[in-house]
Parts: C-alpha cells; sequence; structure tokens
C-alpha cells in the first residue's frame, strides 16, 4: 500500500457517501466545560438511525428528507438530551453539550477516569502544583498513587515500578513523540528534573498493560501527555525550597505557544540523608509548544526541549545505624575525595498534520534527540563496623578503606521520522503509522574500585594487588529501526449494552541483531445496558520490549576483577504476553460519588535479559537467558472521601518470578504488596475552601536484593525493609478582588494565589533505597542499608493568572 493510497482513500470514501440522497447531520458532543465525549450515542427518535461520537466527539448521520425529526443525545455518566429538528432538507450541523449525572466524579482537585474506548486511563491534574511531592510536583509521582499497579520506593526519583516490571520498561510519549531517560544515572540524589513540564501539561493518559498497538515496544506501561494549546493569556509562577517554575502561555490568531522554565536544588531535602557533605545538585529545564495554523486544514506544531543537570558533591561522613534490637550496629565512614556529574539534554519535535475531511487527517513527524552524560568521582573512604553495646560504647569488629573512580561518558543520538493518520467510517477508527529511527551510541567507561579490609586488599592475593571491581568500555555504534502499526476501534450497541472492540498489529525491525518483531494486541469494553454504571473490560496481546543500549551491553570478566563492556549483536526483544480483565464501577454513598476500580493480570515473559537495580540504576546482563511471570490483583477506590473533594485509595498484591538456569528467583522488581492513599479535605469553617490539606501515603512491601557473587540471581531469598511514607501539606488561597471583606484590587492580576507548607516524610521513617557491602575482621560482609530522606519542611507560594 503505497502513500498515495493512504490518502486518497479517505476522500473516496467520504465523497461516495454524498450520493445516497439523504440528508447528512453532523456536530461534536461536549460536556459543559467543552470537553469533547467519546462514545455518545446520538439516535433518530423511534428510529434505527444513530451513530456514536468518535475521541474528538464528532458525529456524523444520514437520514431521509422529512418535515421534522427529533434526535436524543445521551453519554454514560450525562444526562439525556434531546433536539428537535423541524425540517430536514440538507445537510446540517447540530452541536450539543451534556450534563453531568450524580455519579460523575467532581474534578476538584486531581480526577481519574478511563476512556471510553481504550485500556487508556485518563488522570487530570486541574490542580497539580498544590500537591505534596517531594520531586516538585512531577507527573509521574501523581501517577504513582493515581495509576493501577504502579510503586515506587525512592522520594528523590520521578521513576517507577509498574506490575513487575523496571523503570526501562515504562514508555512515554509527550505529543505523540517518545521520551527517553539518561542512561548513566545511579541514584535518585542525581536525577535533577523529569522531561514533563507539569505546568505545560494538557492532558495525560495511563495504561498499566494491554494498551493498543499503537503505542510502542515495551512490555509494562505506557504514559501518553499532551501539552496545552492555550486559548488566551494564563500563566504562573511556582517557588519553594526545593526550586521554581515559571511559565508563560497566549494565543494571537493562528499561533499559540507556551513555555516553562524549571530549575530545581533541592539541597535542603538532601542534607537529611545519612551521608553528610556539600551538596550541589542544579536542574534547569527550558520548554516550549508552539503551533501555527499554515491554512483551516493544515497545522504545524513544534515542541523544544533543553535540560541540563549538573550534581556536584563533595563527601565528608556518613554514619548509619542497622542491625537489630538485639545485635545493633553501627557503620561510619570518613570521605575524601568528590564527585562532579553533569547531564545535558536536547530535544526537538515537529509535526505538519493535515485534516483531509472531518473524519480523517494525516501527519508527518520528526524530531531529534541529544544526551550528553559525564560522571566523574575520586571518593576515598576510610569506614569503621561496630556492635554498639550501650549508648556510649562500641565495640570494633571491622574497619578498612576504599577507592572509587569514574570516568564515565556517553552521548546518545536519536532521530526518527514517521507518517501517521487517521480516519473514520461508520462506527469504526482507523489509526496507522510507519516510521523509520536512527540511533547513535557513543560510549567511554572507565571506571574502578578498590576496596581494602584489616590492611590487606580484597580480594585478597599473594603475588599482586588486584582491584575490587574494574570496568572498561569504548564503544560506537549506530544502528537503524523501521517501525509501523494498523489498528481499528469498532463501537456498537445491542439490546445487551454497548460494545468497544480495539483490534491492531505491531512490527519493527531493528538491523543491528537483524530481527523483526510483530505485536498482535486486542481489547474489549462492554457497558450492560441494564447497569451502565458498570464498564467490564478484557485485554490480551503480545508486547516486546526491543532493545536500547544499555540492555545488550554485556560485560565479559577476564578472572582478575576486570570486566570489559562489549556489545552482544545476537541479543533478541525481550517478550511478555499480557491478560488484564477489569472492571469499573460507579456508585453513591451518603449522597456522595464514587468508583471502584479492580484488574487482574498475568503476564508471562520469555527471552528475559537479567538485571540488578542499585537505588535507580539498571545494571543488565546483556543476554536473553531466563523467562518468567507476574501476576497480580490492583484495586482502587475513587471518590468523595470528604464532600467536594477527591480522594482515592489503592492496594495491590502480586508476584513476579523469573527462572534462571532452571532455578525460581524473584525478580528484582518482586513487590508482594503495595498501598497508596492520596486524600483531600477543606477547613470546614473557612469560606470558599480557602485552607486545603493534601495527604499522600506509601507503604510498599520490600524488594528482594543479591549478596555478592549472587549477581542477577538471587541465590539467597534477602529483602529489604519494607518503603513507609507519609506526607502532608496545607495551602491558603489569598484573598481575591471578589472577597468581600476588603480591598484587594492587587489580586486582580492573579486567578488564584496560594501560600503553603509542606512536611515530607511526617513520622521521620529513613527508607531503605540500596544496601552497600563491607566486611568485619572475620571476612564476612555486612550489608549496610543505603538509607533515603528524613522529615523535611517545604515552603512554597503558588500564583496562576
Amino acid at each position: 500500500m503505497n502513500l498515495r493510497f493512504i490518502l486518497i482513500f479517505p476522500l473516496i470514501w467520504i465523497s461516495l457517501s454524498g450520493f445516497s440522497g439523504q440528508a447528512r447531520i453532523s456536530g461534536i458532543v461536549t460536556d459543559t466545560d467543552g470537553i469533547p465525549l467519546e462514545l455518545a450515542s446520538v439516535q433518530v427518535e423511534k428510529s434505527a438511525v444513530g451513530a456514536f461520537t468518535g475521541e474528538k466527539g464528532r458525529y456524523a448521520l444520514n437520514v431521509p428528507p422529512t418535515d421534522s425529526c427529533v434526535l436524543v443525545f445521551s453519554c454514560l455518566g450525562y444526562g439525556k438530551t434531546k433536539r428537535i429538528i423541524p425540517s430536514v432538507t440538507g445537510d446540517m450541523t447540530v452541536n450539543v453539550r451534556l450534563k453531568k449525572t450524580d455519579f460523575e466524579l467532581a474534578a476538584v482537585t486531581v480526577t481519574a477516569k478511563r476512556q471510553p474506548s481504550s485500556m487508556m486511563e485518563s488522570i487530570r491534574t486541574d490542580r497539580n502544583r498544590l500537591n505534596v511531592d517531594a520531586t516538585g510536583g512531577s507527573i509521574e509521582s501523581l501517577v504513582v498513587t493515581a495509576g493501577m499497579g504502579v510503586s515506587s520506593s525512592n522520594e528523590l526519583s520521578t521513576q517507577y515500578s509498574v506490575r513487575g516490571g523496571n523503570y526501562s520498561e515504562n514508555i512515554v510519549y509527550v505529543n505523540g513523540t517518545e521520551i527517553y531517560r539518561p542512561i548513566l544515572i545511579r541514584s535518585g540524589q542525581q536525577e535533577g528534573l523529569s522531561f514533563i513540564n507539569p505546568d505545560l501539561v494538557d492532558e495525560v493518559a495511563f495504561s498499566s498493560g494491554g494498551f493498543e498497538a499503537r503505542y510502542g515496544d515495551k512490555m509494562s506501561s505506557v504514559l501518553d501527555v499532551t501539552y496545552k494549546k492555550p486559548e488566551r493569556l494564563e500563566g504562573g509562577v511556582t517557588g519553594s525550597l526545593l526550586g521554581g517554575n515559571v511559565y508563560i502561555g497566549n494565543a494571537s490568531g493562528r499561533f499559540t505557544q507556551i513555555t516553562g522554565l524549571r530549575y530545581k536544588r533541592g539541597t535542603t531535602l538532601l542534607k537529611t540523608l545519612d551521608e553528610k557533605g556539600d551538596y550541589n545538585p542544579t536542574a534547569i529545564d527550558l520548554q516550549t509548544h508552539m503551533t501555527y495554523a499554515l491554512t483551516s486544514k493544515l497545522n504545524l506544531s513544534f515542541l523544544g526541549n533543553y535540560s541540563e543537570n549538573t550534581y556536584d558533591f563533595i563527601p565528608a561522613n556518613r554514619e548509619t545505624s542497622f542491625g537489630t534490637m538485639d545485635v545493633p550496629r553501627k557503620f561510619e565512614i570518613a570521605y575524601d575525595g568528590a564527585e562532579k556529574d553533569k547531564f545535558r539534554t536536547l530535544f526537538g519535535a515537529a509535526t505538519l498534520k493535515y485534516n483531509i475531511a472531518e473524519h480523517a487527517d494525516v501527519a508527518l513527524q520528526a524530531s531529534a534527540f541529544q544526551s550528553t552524560e559525564q560522571e566523574n568521582y575520586d571518593i576515598a573512604g576510610q569506614y569503621w563496623l561496630s556492635n554498639v553495646m550501650s549508648e556510649n560504647e562500641k565495640e570494633l569488629t571491622g574497619t578498612g578503606s576504599f577507592l572509587n573512580h569514574a570516568r564515565n561518558y556517553l552521548q546518545t543520538d536519536v532521530m526518527s521520522i514517521a507518517l501517521n493518520g487517521s480516519f473514520g467510517f461508520g462506527q469504526n477508527t482507523v489509526r496507522w503509522s510507519v516510521a523509520y529511527q536512527k540511533e547513535k551510541n557513543k560510549d567511554r567507561i572507565r571506571e574502578w574500585e578498590l576496596q581494602d579490609s584489616m590492611g590487606y586488599s580484597l580480594p585478597y592475593n599473594e603475588e599482586t594487588l588486584r582491584v575490587y571491581s574494574n570496568l572498561f568500555s569504548k564503544n560506537d555504534v549506530a544502528s537503524d529501526r523501521f517501525s509501523g502499526y494498523l489498528q481499528d476501534t469498532y463501537r456498537f450497541r445491542t439490546e445487551a449494552g454497548l460494545f468497544s472492540i480495539t483490534a491492531g498489529i505491531r512490527g519493527s525491525y531493528w538491523n543491528f541483531n537483524r530481527e523483526f518483531i510483530f505485536s498482535p494486541r486486542a481489547s474489549l469494553r462492554f457497558i450492560p445496558s441494564r447497569n451502565e454504571n458498570l464498564v467490564f473490560r478484557l485485554a490480551t496481546g503480545i508486547y516486546y520490549q526491543a532493545p536500547f543500549y544499555k540492555e545488550f551491553r554485556t560485560v565479559v570478566e577476564d578472572g582478575y576483577g576486570n570486566g570489559i563492556i562489549y556489545l552482544n549483536n545476537r541479543i533478541k526483544s525481550q517478550r511478555s504476553i499480557h491478560f488484564v480483565l477489569g472492571n469499573d464501577y460507579k456508585f453513591n454513598f451518603d449522597s456522595r460519588p464514587f468508583k471502584f476500580t479492580s484488574e487482574l493480570y498475568y503476564k508471562k515473559m520469555d527471552n528475559l535479559v537479567p538485571y540488578t537495580v542499585n537505588n535507580v540504576r539498571i545494571d543488565y546482563y546483556g543476554s536473553n537467558v531466563s523467562y518468567g511471570y507476574s501476576a497480580g490483583i490492583d484495586m482502587k477506590l475513587f471518590g468523595q472521601f470528604v464532600p467536594g473533594t477527591d480522594s482515592w485509595l489503592g492496594f495491590s498484591l502480586m508476584e513476579a518470578k523469573q527462572y534462571i538456569n532452571g532455578k525460581k528467583v524473584p525478580m528484582p522488581t518482586d513487590r508482594l504488596y503495595n498501598f497508596t492513599f492520596y486524600f483531600t479535605d477543606y477547613a470546614p469553617y473557612i469560606p470558599d475552601k480557602r485552607v486545603q490539606l493534601n495527604l499522600r501515603a506509601i507503604w510498599a512491601g520490600g524488594l528482594p536484593f543479591s549478596v555478592p557473587g549472587g549477581q542477577y540471581k538471587y541465590v539467597k531469598s534477602i529483602r529489604t525493609s519494607s518503603y513507609r511514607r507519609i506526607d502532608i501539606g496545607m495551602t491558603y488561597r489569598l484573598p481575591d478582588e471578589n472577597d468581600p471583606s476588603g480591598d484587594y484590587s492587587f489580586w486582580r492580576y492573579f486567578r488564584n494565589v496560594w501560600v503553603g507548607i509542606d512536611v515530607f516524610n511526617l513520622f521521620g521513617i529513613k527508607n531503605v533505597s540500596s544496601y552497600s557491602w563491607f566486611a568485619d575482621t572475620g571476612g564476612i560482609m555486612y550489608a549496610v542499608p543505603d538509607k533515603l530522606t528524613g522529615r523535611q519542611l517545604n515552603f512554597k507560594l503558588v500564583a496562576e493568572f
């Protein structure tokens, strides 16, 4: 099928419909806020003639010429509306707005709802700036509590795990373009800002599995973000002890733009770590999204980003208490040296979109991404291991020293071009795409670690001095990927209820390993006629994890502690087969709306590449040597726990296991349980809900980790302690010009001004991100916990205009 046929086919289809001799009624169905409603029913009263709206709320139906007819508009969660057409003699447009019923969750703060024809869950972010969040109000932190099956155990990082998958198995799109993360980052302290600027966000959609063929080759989840297209002048300023944001957007004729600048420090939060020293992290991010209507049907848009993250650290000392109540231990380090890291990202994407007809469009999209990462450190340390006998008495059980050195450099370039489109006919919506991507990686790794215990170098050798570990890499690689997909969504109604079926195929070829992967996917949604407050869904499909640079790096050791990184061109894509069964149920309790959502899932995985997780760094084995599965249940309750506000709580149970050399072992992300709670409230005796309370709680099971020599195998069943954290914040909205208590003419320039205070880690529980191993005088290795942040106050100011 060539490009000419793809462009002409929708026009032929549409033009043929014009010879039917019937009048055509079309229009858009929206809610009272003007948001298009998908799958709204448009029916000619007392007739079999009808149609459903598409994703943009548009509908069209053909009716025979008549003196008059009555159109009935309805949609799940909205009231029914009728429109009388006095005379049907030719084509006409009828637009309708539907009002929400009592079962619709109010969008007071953040509302989650599922899109009617897909496995994607929409997450509204109306007041994300007021959320209490140690990462500074990121979209990812919202996904951790609002998304199904999502967990996180590091408040310094925006990365998350979904249903037994690691961070690299989640795909992120912004305006239809895939977003990449830096590769060398080892800890949350280095991470800085995520790509997504929450001030610029218009829509957020998320799926934990069973997602459509139009989303790329990742095994776990998809986060699809759309940036705003302003209709008027708007802007905002946010400032706190963590940093600040500013953005401004406007529309002028055919041109719109929204631009945001973010700055993050986080020094005050890092000072609560056990590792003391001079922290100087700085992250800056500048983004812009511009659109221009060349004609009424031809539109050009551009998304640009520049970000730079530096992490300078001069460690001084560390003191960590661990062990048990019966045998308490203390670990102390005196440091010398420094670390200096720099991560810079450049990104640009341009899209030229042509609306061929009302239900048909085609777009050409080109993007370029470059990431430059530098990691440099020379850190020496002297450590002491002790048993704590009493408050003032310790028994020394081990001492030693170490020296860590790194000069690491990685440059990644990704350039892509894609042609995609969609067209609708009848109750079908078809999407398609073909794409080409060029990838280049320049890798220079030189890092080593020297360890000494009781005066002997580890590992001990009488003849020569050996380092504890040594890693070297000098690789340059360029490769090409070709991909495409075709999918169709078909909607129909029977006496039993409303059905929506989405089926598609996705394929790609990578010339580095000469592999072609083929990924069929399908989902079914059903809303029964007898109870439209129930929604059932079923999804299945094959999902591949196409290797990116980290996955096909393999380390070959020479027997002397030296590891050399080679690139494995025999690597294959990891594969996961998803089976997802879920439902939504809306109900009222005490005259307040609620929604209960549950999903059962099973993921069968093969061709897996084992890996270990240390803080947020993922190290892959570099070969497909294992297979496994992930299974569990996710449950979430959304609703107005307090009248007029939205809250939710979630609970998940999961098992994620893999088989390596015939032995069943837990995956590094095998988290038995995960509990999340997001709660909002307001002061009842203060008018207009001026004082608001936000609470965010996470309680998640511990993760497995390996002993030295058990890398990638988890030869012993050792788990970290559970992750427990509560953050709480309170905000006060300053009076505006409409306040009757006085003259506030200054505030006429602002829509809202909020001041607030946050308490991060309310109970001061220092969670564990990873473990470091050190030996005592007898050569026994001890796992010393690397603890995260403690309790910290944060003050913030939010202004919107």
